[in-house]
């Protein structure tokens, strides 16, 4: 039950109804009609969720940036990203509805983020640090990302991908990395500011 106390914003909209078009191991896409605050209903509205997950900024014990290539069919191209991946659930559609602590059937953010660190690069760090928790895409997807800072990675081991995991291990300095970025070859958006607030940390 929400809570009637909660003073209500006046920019809300108001839920009218919800169609789960996908639900699935993967996705639950959603469409839906809202109540807009003069009153007004339109639809459709489309927003999905998906798992919470962790991004890396991880650095050698060089101070070099460990990042991975690999294919991402959203833009169709070989992205340069930061290690990264979802935090696993128990269920088979177990979302989390909005940022608020952990969820009692999943691994911790931190977890996850060792875990994908391993698994990616075959890199591990005693030297962790949180980030920021923030939205992944707030215009559309109710999931958040958990960024973390990992310093003076050492290679204790080799990848273990998943069977659609398809990536390879690439190091920068700062220098080269920042000239990625700015050139528009890093990505990913949520990974470029992870990248920024590191740095902003470390000054």
């Amino acid at each position: 039950m929400k809570d009637q106390t909660k003073e209500k914003n006046p920019l809300a909209w108001e839920e009218v109804s919800c169609e789960h078009v996908i639900c699935d191991e993967w996705m639950d896409l959603r469409r839906k009609a809202y109540r807009f605050p003069d009153g007004k209903i339109f639809s459709p509205f489309y927003n999905y969720s998906r798992r919470d997950y962790s991004v890396i900024v991880a650095t050698d014990t060089e101070g070099r940036f460990i990042c991975v290539k690999q294919f991402r069919h959203g833009i169709e191209e070989v992205t340069t990203e930061f290690p990264a991946g979802g935090i696993e659930r128990s269920g088979r559609s177990e979302y989390r509805k909005g940022h608020g602590g952990d969820v009692a059937d999943s691994e911790s953010a931190l977890a996850a983020a060792r875990r994908e660190l391993l698994e990616e690069t075959g890199y591990a760090s005693d030297e962790w640090s949180p980030l920021i928790v923030i939205p992944s895409n707030a215009s559309i997807a109710d999931n958040y990302a958990y960024l973390f800072r990992a310093k003076n990675c050492e290679k204790i081991g080799s990848q273990k991908l998943d069977e659609t995991e398809f990536l390879n291990i690439v190091t920068y300095s700062e220098k080269e990395l920042e000239a990625l970025i700015l050139s528009g070859g890093f990505q990913q958006a949520v990974h470029v500011m992870g990248y920024y607030l590191a740095k902003d940390r470390a000054g």
